[in-house]
Parts: structure tokens; sequence; C-alpha cells
């Protein structure tokens, strides 16, 4: 370094007690002993702290003096809470206003972190700590006993009034969430494992809607009543003694042919919870099925449905009933509702339902209590589950390209999906113009890494000034709700346009329902909602001729639509009812998770129009399972009914989004070039 660097630098260290210097000249420089500098900080600190306690009530008078009253702010807020100091302060700040009860569903090593930062301790010295119940879920193991039990220790002690329950089967929990009375939410965008603690770059949400706090109180509650008291689950531990006929099966292939000769023996009912493997393995045994067809046995099997097993799940539907269940869900089999085999494996999607190792440690038990209850547990999943259904993403629009930003109506099952305005002939198609993709990657040159490099070096403007740069995350999901939501199935669009792009930041929130049209069943554009008067009007130009849309494009405030990504998971979340057209359809305050699993699949593409218009983009996407959280109900969709583009990088033409004629049709025709 020169002089003029760090000269300047050596005297700014010595400011601050970290450096001596000598008087003389030229002066000489040393380093104060850590341990000096380490005391002195806290000195520094500590008599900081003693002028603003001496000052307090001071300062409290001046600022009652100019303090103006604020007005009572009732709307629904979401808040974005970023890094482990801030996300820990709120939580203490929760604690604080507690009056009646908190519930969170956590981990332990997240409840230790919490008792290190001292966040019980707020609790412990709450005036009305009696009255306020704190319920916890976790999962408990081998490994973390002995934590458990010295904060149970700790909380009666304090005369603290603690539940907590361990989920029976372990049953997949959300993630991390706390929820304080019936008032506030905080919700962490990252999924849980059983480790998982805050990390100084968690991102998770606040919001105090009470629809949507509801709606996570329900399901905390749906949790809390199939989970297993914490101290019997921690003397099940210890002592190791299974409840009476009840045992836990450790060699592989005894417990493979306990199995299989419990199936072949089945008479009324079987009922399955699988990996999406385990279904595939499962289609490989079909002619076990046929006789259990010819028997007369009804088999139910529930699965993560996703492209790779799709086939396999609509042959099985022809001899059993299938549907969709979430990932990770515990394999389970329920025979004649006597015998019930669980399989505790530690990574249920890389093992087959055939193979052996996926029998080691098999629990197996023919208690009828708990097989009952079990069976309850996922009759009712079943109940709210879903089967294939054949109009999925790809059956809409095969090639899974530009869908999110594209503002027409969709109508499938098409060779490419088509989009509306609908030419009123179909005879007379090559009379109308069309836009076209190009296959920008016949060869599949492009990588993932090519895409995130373009965004890494991001631009607001292209070389081609006529352009405007876009950098978005998107997701596409399509839901088939279920009777009691008076709603029919949506396509919903999601933008989350970085700030870093030509025309700023924006989210925008685009709900197509299937509705009847002149060229029969389509996912019609009915309501768009968006974050800002400017994006408002860009979206209602782009929605100019896909009625009703285009007349339903409505301003959320600050607060009332939130839009974040994390990872390959995409959040989108509104506080405000959203009419959609026909009149009689409302999409109530809601959210919605889009996780993407699987490969990631890069692509290259050219969209133009008859106008001049033009879009080249890249982007990254992967299949995505679609949950839905609607204030009656948690809906969870097949990984074939979502997309999740996590990189999206183009270069958009001014004209792409101008107004056209109504009569011309919008026919999306896959072409590669020469």
């Amino acid at each position: 370094m020169n002089k003029q660097q760090l000269y300047p630098c050596l005297k700014n260290l010595q400011s601050k007690g970290i450096v001596n210097a000598t008087i003389e000249f030229p002066a000489r420089f040393s380093a104060v002993p850590f341990e000096t500098v380490i005391d002195f900080f806290i000195k520094a600190k500590m008599e900081e702290a003693r002028l603003i306690q001496q000052s307090k009530e001071r300062i409290l008078s001046d600022w009652q003096s100019i303090a103006i009253g604020e007005m009572e702010e009732t709307s629904a807020k979401f808040t974005v809470l970023k890094g482990r100091s801030t996300i820990y302060s709120k939580i203490q700040l929760m604690m604080q206003e507690t009056k009646n009860q908190i519930s969170t569903i956590t981990t332990i090593p997240s409840l230790i972190q919490a008792e290190q930062r001292d966040i019980f301790d707020t609790t412990f010295s709450h005036p009305s700590k009696s009255k306020i119940l704190f319920r916890f879920l976790v999962e408990l193991s081998d490994q973390n006993i002995h934590a458990m039990k010295n904060l149970l220790k700790e909380t009666a002690e304090a005369k603290f009034n603690v539940e907590g329950r361990n989920p029976d089967l372990g049953l997949t929990l959300f993630p991390q969430m706390l929820v304080r009375d019936e008032d506030e939410a905080l919700f962490f965008v990252n999924p849980r494992t059983e480790t998982s603690i805050i990390k100084h770059d968690d991102v998770c949400l606040w919001t105090n809607c009470k629809t949507l706090v509801q709606a996570f109180i329900a399901l905390f509650e749906e949790l809390w009543q199939n989970s297993t008291n914490i101290q019997e689950k921690i003397f099940e531990i210890e002592t190791g003694k299974p409840t009476p006929k009840t045992c836990v099966i450790g060699d592989a292939e005894i417990a493979k042919k306990k199995y299989n000769k419990a199936m072949q023996l089945a008479k009324e009912e079987i009922l399955i919870m699988t990996s999406s493997e385990g279904l595939v393995e499962f289609w490989a045994n079909s002619p076990q099925a046929n006789e259990w067809t010819e028997k007369g046995v009804v088999v139910k099997i529930m699965a993560p449905i996703v492209n790779e097993n799709l086939e396999a799940a609509r042959q099985l539907s022809k001899l059993c009933s299938v549907k969709h269940a979430p990932l990770n869900s515990l394999s389970t089999t329920i025979i004649d509702g006597k015998h019930l085999f669980q399989f505790k494996t530690s990574t249920p999607e890389k093992q087959p339902l055939g193979g052996s190792l996926h029998f080691k440690n098999t629990l197996y038990t023919n208690n009828l209590e708990y097989v009952q209850k079990t069976k309850a547990m996922l009759t009712e999943q079943w109940k709210n589950a879903r089967p294939p259904d054949a109009e999925n993403l790809k059956s809409i629009y095969p090639a899974l390209r530009s869908v999110a930003c594209y503002p027409g109506a969709i109508r499938g099952p098409e060779p490419h999906g088509t989009f509306h305005p609908l030419p009123p002939d179909p005879a007379k198609k090559s009379e109308y113009p069309v836009i076209e993709i190009v296959d920008d990657d016949p060869l599949g040159k492009l990588t993932e890494q090519d895409v995130l490099n373009l965004i890494v070096n991001a631009q607001k403007n292209p070389s081609k000034s006529n352009l405007w740069r876009f950098y978005a995350s998107q997701a596409i999901a399509i839901i088939h709700p279920p009777d009691f939501f008076d709603l029919p199935p949506m396509l919903i669009r999601v933008n989350h346009v970085e700030k870093h792009s030509t025309l700023g930041a924006e989210d925008v929130i685009i709900i197509n329902l299937w509705l009847e049209t002149p060229n029969g069943p389509a996912y019609v554009p009915v309501a768009a909602l968006v974050d800002s008067p400017k994006t408002q009007a860009s979206c209602k130009a782009s929605l100019a001729a896909a009625l009703p849309a285009s007349q339903n494009v409505r301003l959320a405030k600050k607060d009332e639509l939130q839009i974040r990504v994390h990872g390959n998971t995409l959040f989108a979340g509104w506080t405000v009812p959203i009419p959609l057209l026909p009149s009689r359809y409302v999409l109530p305050p809601a959210c919605m998770l889009i996780e993407g699993y699987g490969d990631v699949k890069t692509a290259a593409y050219t969209i133009t129009n008859p106008w001049g218009g033009r879009i080249i983009a890249k982007q990254n996407s992967f299949d995505a399972f679609v949950t839905f959280m609607h204030p009656s109900s948690k809906y969870s969709g097949p990984g074939t009914d979502g997309l999740f583009v996590r990189d999206f990088i183009a270069d958009v033409s001014p004209y792409l989004f101008k107004e056209h004629p109504p009569t011309l049709e919008h026919n999306v025709m896959e072409k590669r070039k020469p």
C-alpha cells in the first residue's frame, strides 16, 4: 500500500484503540494485544449502556414532548425479515407481547439456539407467564433427546407452561413457523430439516393478515392432534420397549417376507403411502394388483406424482386408486385395518419399494388402537388428495416456455397450446398471423451456469438501446380446488422482476380460470394483482386483448402482496381478496409455495409477433410441486402441475405487447432454426 492509503488506515485504527503509535518521527505503529482490545471494547460498550440508562427518563420526556400521535393501522401487512439477529429480535418482541399462546413448528437445535440467545428468559420473566401456553412441535430422536430433557427441566423450574409433541409417523412438518395468539405469524421460506437452526442469512416472512394467521393455526392444530406427547416419546426412546404387539424388524429380508405375506393375505383394503420411485416399483408388480382386483380388495396408493412416474400412475389407476401426496411423507402400508408397516428409511425417494434396504428397521404393529389412529390420519389425507389429472402443464403447453410472461388464455390439450384470442374459424387458421417461438439452442449447448453468469453480470440495458432487459423469476401453477373452495380450476402465473431490470422491480400475479368460451373451455385470464401504478399500467397494456383480465388489473398496497424467491422455492402471498370475473368468484387472501425439484432445464428461445415485437430469452427452470394455502384448507398439487423458472433473463421489444385486433390467432408454434 502507498502512504496515502496506509496512514489514514493506521490513524483510524489508532483512534479506535486498536493500534499504538510513538511520538517520534517517523512514527512507529504497533498492534495492541488482542485481549486488551477486547477489554477496551467491552468497557466502552458498558459505558455507552450506562450513559443511555442514566439518560433514559430525560430522553423519554423529550420524545413525548415532540411525539405526534400515531394513527391506528388496521390493514394487513407483510414484512420480510433478513438475518439471524433481526429474526430473533422479532421473535423476542412477539414473546413479550403474547397474551395467551405461542405455537411453533421448529427443531430442537433451533430451540437450543433460542435458549442461548435468552429468548426464553423474556418469557420466563413475563408478568403473565402462568397464563401463557407455549406449544411446540419437534421431531425427537436418540441424538437430541438429552438436549430436549434439559430444556424441559429448565422450563419446569421456571414454572412456565410448556407443552411439546412429536409428530406421529414422522409426519412431514411445515417449514419452521411461529404464531402468536391469533394476531401474527412468522414463516420461514427455506425448508425445515431435523438439524435446522436460524442462520445469519436466513429469510422469513412476518404477517398480521388474520386469514393467513388462521390458516397457519389450522395447520398447526391438525399436526398437533396427530402427534405424541413429548414425555411419552422420550420414555419410548429411552426404554426401547415397543408398545404391545409392536416391533421394529431390523433384518430387511425378514421384514420383506412378513410384508409380502401380509399383502398376499389381504382380504378387504390396502392403504399405501409410498415414494415416487416406490410407485414405479409397485407398477412393476402390477400382476399382484390384478390378483387383488379379482379378490375384490380395494387398493389405495398415495405417492408424490411427478413427470417421471406419471405414466405409472395412469396405468395403475386402471387397477386401483392412485392419488398425489406431498414429498417426504413416511412410507406406510395398512392392510385390512389390522396390520401396519412403516418403513424407517432416511432417504425414501432413493429406495424403491421392492428393495431389501427399504425394509431395514421396518416398524410393524397390529396394535388396533395405533393402526386405527394411523388409518384415520391417512384416510383424511386421502380425502384431500388429488388423483393425477390429465390436464397438467405439459398437456396444455408441452414446450413449457414463456407461459409465465404470455398474457393470453390457454386451451388444452393442443399440440403446442392455443392462446386468446382464438380464431373464429379453425379451418382458416393459415389466414391469420401467428406468434412464433423459435428454439435458439436446438443442440442443448447452453448450460445453467451460462444463464447465471448473464444474471451476475447484469446490465439494465442490452447493447441494442431499443430493447428492454428483464431479470426475473417466474412460476406457473395449475390448481384443481376441492369442491368446497367454490372455484373452478385455476392457472396462476407469477412474475417477480428484479430491480436491476430496465423498468425496475415489479411483482405480478395473473389468475386464469377454466371457463367456457365460444371455442370451448380454456384457462382464461380473469384478474391480475400488481404492486405499483407503473406495473398496473404496463400490465393493462400487455393484457389489452386478454379479456376480462385487462379490465381487472388491481393495485395492491405496499404490504398486501409479497413474492419471495429462496433457492428453488418461490413464495407468493396476498392479504386482500381478489375479485375474479365472472363476478361471482372471489379469491380470498391466500399464499402459495412453488417448490422446484429434479434436474434444472436450461432453454433459450425467441418469440416474435407480426407487429415487430420480439423477446429473446434464456432461463433455468424446474418442474415444481404446488402448495396452495387457502384460509379453509391446505392444497397440495402434484409435481406435474407446477413450473418454477428460477433464473430468467430477456431482452424485450416494447412492441411485443402492442395492442392487436381481437380476431388474430395466437397459436404458438415450435420451430427450430436450420
